[in-house]
């Protein structure tokens, strides 16, 4: 067995959202050959999909360069915990914070946020969610548990509220639905900041933050006081929509937190009798504005309405269609999100748990 002409072979695996091939990243872990079988280790310090088919495409050229009959390919993630771009305290348990943002409301961004968060949490991360719109908190009813109540047994600190599988505190359970939140923006900043240090995370490979639409004090707050790791930004083709998407995108950068990407939302609307698809806001503005601020564009989601209706249900669409077109939509997100954020940061050495996917 030549293990050098395996290790190139693999050298030349590298998926389009990954920065570098994972022998470079130091993700093979070991290759061994027993009788027939050639086992490939790999451990990833972040959250993929699809990357054991897209590994299968290898086992020809291993096995005969190896000389095996089969390669059984042993996965497993780590996921890794980067330095945040502010010296803010951490928050205990919770590896990663990801902030999505968009510069202007009606874009999409809580909606992207709760199936980003489901997403992480269907390729194998421990995920949670805070809701840090104060004024319009719409993720209890988005994740179909506006009635929950945080428990609390110390009377400091509260439990998240688990729902499907992840996560989740919001302003939302701590005030009446129809009562109004009437704060100046310091007020709001120092909740949204107790929120999230009193609630007890446990583990967590990702939290995402679901930011109020804008540049105002919340944000300002995020980037100064919450060690946020990476931040994206939601926007539609509209020209407005990509306008303020942009002051969102220098925000990021001002504070020194890096910009994962943009997520172009209702990019396109698609005939659910014919399937003919129409540009209805514009086309391109996304793709414009990646390439003008050196940022990926992440994904172009359609503008479908039963995405509106199972948010409205409280079944996001990872949980109401999880095998359909929609979901690996966000699914693809997910997983360039997760290696955008591990090869754009620096890594803290830790291990807390490791775990088979």
């Amino acid at each position: 067995m030549n293990n050098e002409h395996i290790s190139a072979r693999l050298a030349q695996f590298r998926p389009s959202h990954w920065a570098k091939d994972p022998v470079s990243a130091g993700f093979v872990r070991g290759v061994t050959r027993s009788q027939d079988i050639l086992t490939v280790s790999l451990v990833l310090p972040f959250v993929d999909y699809r990357l054991e088919t897209e590994l299968q495409d290898l086992d020809a050229d291993l096995c005969r360069l190896s000389g095996a009959g089969r390669v059984r390919w042993q996965l497993s993630q780590d996921v890794a915990t980067l330095a945040c771009a502010n010296d803010a305290q951490a928050v205990p348990g919770v590896r990663n914070i990801i902030a999505v943002s968009s510069g202007k409301g009606g874009v999409g961004k809580s909606t992207t946020a709760v199936n980003l968060a489901l997403a992480l949490s269907r390729l194998g991360g421990r995920v949670g969610i805070l809701d840090a719109d104060v004024y319009g908190p719409s993720i209890p009813m988005m994740l179909g548990v506006a009635d929950a109540k945080p428990e609390s047994d110390d009377g400091k600190t509260m439990a998240p509220v688990p729902a499907h599988g992840i996560k989740a505190n919001s302003i939302g359970f701590l005030v009446g639905a129809e009562d109004a939140t009437v704060w100046r923006g310091p007020m709001a900043s120092k909740a949204l900041a107790q929120i999230l240090r009193e609630t007890r995370w446990g583990d967590l490979d990702y939290l995402v933050v679901d930011l109020p639409p804008g540049t105002g004090d919340i944000q300002i707050t995020i980037a100064q006081q919450v060690p946020t790791t990476g931040a994206l930004v939601v926007t539609t083709p509209q020209n407005v929509a990509l306008a303020d998407a942009v002051k969102g995108i220098n925000m990021f950068q001002k504070v020194n937190i890096p910009v994962l990407g943009v997520v172009e939302n209702m990019s396109y609307h698609q005939c659910s009798q014919c399937g003919h698809q129409e540009a209805l806001f514009g086309e391109g503005g996304g793709l414009r504005v990646s390439s003008q601020h050196q940022v990926p564009l992440l994904g172009q989601l359609p503008l479908d309405a039963s995405i509106g209706r199972q948010m409205d249900q409280g079944t996001p669409t990872l949980i109401a269609e999880p095998e359909g077109a929609l979901a690996n939509l966000y699914l693809n997100i997910a997983a360039r999100v997760a290696a955008g954020l591990y090869f754009s940061g620096n890594i803290i050495p830790t291990r807390l748990y490791t775990r088979q996917v």
